[in-house]
């Protein structure tokens, strides 16, 4: 029987796609809230299992700042649905999968929603942007260069639907990815399509026609839940400890650029 990484893949999507339902068959529309936590937890779960020992994944909040003469310099992101850590690194709190920490071990976040279409973005995003900000800034001075627990420059910022009902072309979309800023870099849109935030020198098969930063809109029939999760475990580990598995995490052999829907270029860089 010959290897088959790309059967491989979309299981993965399949079995987030089936184990999604399976609360839904039971309670109906009863309790959306209890819905969407499950949903959130088998997400956390298949994350899970491809995760080296060295990261934890969980629910809670990420703290900023440490100047001890002023406690109001310190910030507090909204409640992020999964927050990828080093667990090498000491969190502030943690109690089952809910942990408090700050963003230096911070890896990756990621809001999970049941089901989005395009208008349900200008709400959405805007959460994402802030937390994104709040772990990105450039500002936080450098305490010491033997740190153990070294912030990386960017996180992996995630917004994954479950399900998506709408036009991937349409101009609402296409002005809802604008306002990010690039803070989110990482949109799967139920199984079939994945977003991708570019730099503007980023190298590809295929280039685009952007002088400025630019999301990519990719259907990737039934892959969109494993290349958002192979894109994860690249950033998480800077990818350079999985050049060995790349057949496997990225299985389209055309590359994904040959899958590319459509190009939103940003109005300028971004700092």
């Amino acid at each position: 029987m010959e290897i088959n990484p790309k059967e491989f893949q979309k299981s993965i999507t399949r079995e987030l796609d089936t184990i999604k339902n399976r609360v839904r068959n039971l309670i109906g529309d009863a309790h959306w809230g209890e819905e969407g936590r499950y949903k959130e937890a088998i997400l956390r779960n298949s994350i899970k299992r491809f995760l080296p020992s060295n990261l934890s994944i969980g629910t809670g909040f990420v703290v900023s700042g440490y100047n001890r003469r002023n406690v109001e310099e310190i910030k507090v992101s909204n409640q992020i649905d999964i927050i990828v850590f080093d667990n090498t690194c000491p969190v502030l709190f943690c109690e089952g999968d809910f942990v408090i920490t700050t963003r230096r071990n911070v890896r990756a976040i990621i809001e999970v929603k049941t089901r989005i279409r395009n208008a349900d973005l200008s709400d959405i995003i805007p959460k994402s942007i802030n937390n994104g900000r709040l772990l990105n800034s450039r500002s936080e001075r450098v305490l010491s260069r033997k740190m153990i627990c070294n912030r990386r420059q960017e996180i992996f910022n995630g917004i994954l639907s479950f399900e998506y009902d709408d036009d991937p072309h349409s101009s609402v979309l296409e002005s809802a990815l604008k306002q990010t800023e690039g803070y989110v870099n990482h949109i799967a849109l139920g199984k079939d399509y994945f977003i991708k935030y570019w730099r503007e020198r980023t190298q590809l098969v295929n280039p685009v026609e952007c002088d400025n930063d630019f999301y990519n809109i990719y259907k990737l029939k039934d892959l969109s839940f494993s290349y958002f999760i192979s894109n994860l475990m690249m950033d998480c580990t800077s990818g350079n400890k999985l050049e060995d598995r790349l057949w496997i995490l990225f299985p389209l052999q055309e590359t994904k650029e040959a899958y590319r829907e459509k190009t939103i270029c940003l109005d300028s860089t971004q700092p």
